[in-house]
């Protein structure tokens, strides 16, 4: 299970393991503007049962080009048309191949991501054809695949609203307080609550009619719900 530390992955990750399935999760700090997700990973997957929760390191930094991993590219607090320079060059990509091998030192049979393309910021990476190839490929690169124990990708939110989203992890106990969703959070996962990530979740909460628990500390204030 990669496991951001955000609403998405969060959800995810309780879905599998409603499933039953014994669930280990994977972050990874790729130079990212803060590191308060990757603290909300390690206490969402204490929370959820994983069995085994991993931390690796990539840097993305060091090849630019993403309002996340370069300090000098400002996150737009406002709408922006076509794909916003919050866009990671290849992020999913990266994660789900770190994701792979783990799986198949693990032998796992699934790898979940919270990826999903109803409420999202058109990043190309979490389309259903980006999934379904992903899935092709571990197919192919793998030693599971070629004899016939492949990795299948799961994306078990990748058709839902975030309100749905919302309202499945509810059901199923997440408390979304542990979660940083903010793209320049603070130290403490304090939420700018203006960027497109803090806009698409306070949103969602709106839109199920339940209070938001997110701690805004810039530019909003938390949904009261309804």
């Amino acid at each position: 299970m990669l496991l951001s530390g955000g609403l998405d992955s969060a959800t995810a990750l309780a879905m599998a393991r409603s499933g039953g399935l014994a669930c280990y999760t994977l972050s990874v700090g790729y130079g990212q503007r803060h590191a308060a997700e990757l603290a909300a990973a390690a206490r969402v997957a204490a929370a959820l049962g994983s069995v085994e929760h991993r931390t690796l390191q990539v840097d993305l930094a060091g090849i630019g080009g993403s309002a996340l991993t370069d300090a000098a590219i400002a996150v737009p607090v406002e709408p922006t048309a076509g794909i916003p320079v919050t866009y990671v060059p290849a992020r999913n990509t990266l994660l789900l191949s770190l994701a792979l091998g783990w799986a198949e030192v693990l032998q796992a049979g699934d790898i979940f991501i919270g990826v999903n393309a109803v409420d999202y910021s058109g990043y190309p990476d979490c389309r259903p054809e980006f999934v379904a190839a992903f899935d092709s490929l571990a197919r192919l690169a793998t030693r599971a695949g070629i004899e016939g124990r492949p990795t299948r990708i799961r994306a078990p939110l990748l058709h839902m609203g975030k309100a749905d989203i919302i309202r499945a992890g509810l059901a199923l106990g997440v408390d979304y307080a542990l979660t940083v969703s903010c793209y320049q959070a603070g130290d403490d996962g304090g939420a700018c609550g203006a960027c497109d990530a803090c806009r698409l979740r306070r949103a969602g909460f709106d839109a199920a009619g339940v209070a938001d628990p997110t701690s805004y500390r810039y530019h909003a204030q938390p949904s009261a719900g309804r």
